[in-house]
């Protein structure tokens, strides 16, 4: 399963940015009960996010998610820098399962696997029963996206996610539309 831009930039830039905090929250937000992740590998569209510095002037974004035969996650994200014709820009980590968290928190890592720390946090805090959108942040506040299997969103499912975001402590007002092929 191929984890987006968003997860790779936040794993990585975490320990390195002082990245706003948009959750007041102390308390860790709860993650969805399970996640199939066969179900969940595969294409995915960036249809929001908090503004971040790795994902500066990214339009186009998709994470790409593939299960690999030692139980870990490939993570390809990719964006295009300015606009849908600029200069494509592609991530590679994985992702490891939180044991015990019914697959819905994962630690996800661009570095290489001897740089320590550089892990960061990927939860998926709201799944759509059929897989088409999800809601996947940081429980920390710093990173949130909105995701779908599609490059637009129904208004009613964009709606409903940012009611669960806020639901969860984070704020909405600081998410960021990304530019998609229509």
């Amino acid at each position: 399963m191929r984890l987006a831009l968003p997860a790779f930039a936040a794993v990585l830039l975490a320990a390195c940015t002082s990245q706003p905090d948009y959750r007041e929250e102390t308390a860790a937000p709860s993650t969805v009960p399970s996640v199939d992740l066969t179900r969940y590998a595969g294409l995915w569209y960036e249809i929001a996010r908090y503004p971040n510095r790795f994902e500066r002037d990214c339009t186009g974004v998709t994470a790409e998610y593939g299960l690999k035969d030692d139980g870990t996650v490939s993570v390809t994200n990719t964006c295009f820098e300015g606009s849908l014709d600029g200069e494509k820009k592609v991530a590679e980590g994985r992702a490891r399962v939180v044991e015990g968290s019914g697959n819905s928190q994962l630690k996800v890592k661009f570095a290489p696997s001897w740089v320590p720390f550089a892990e960061g946090d990927y939860w998926i805090l709201a799944l759509e029963p059929d897989y088409s959108a999800s809601l996947v942040g940081s429980p920390d506040g710093k990173y949130l996206w909105i995701l779908s299997r599609t490059p637009q969103l129904a208004p009613a499912k964009l709606e409903g996610l940012k009611q669960r975001a806020e639901d969860l402590g984070y704020e909405t007002a600081p998410l960021e539309m990304t530019v998609q092929p229509q």
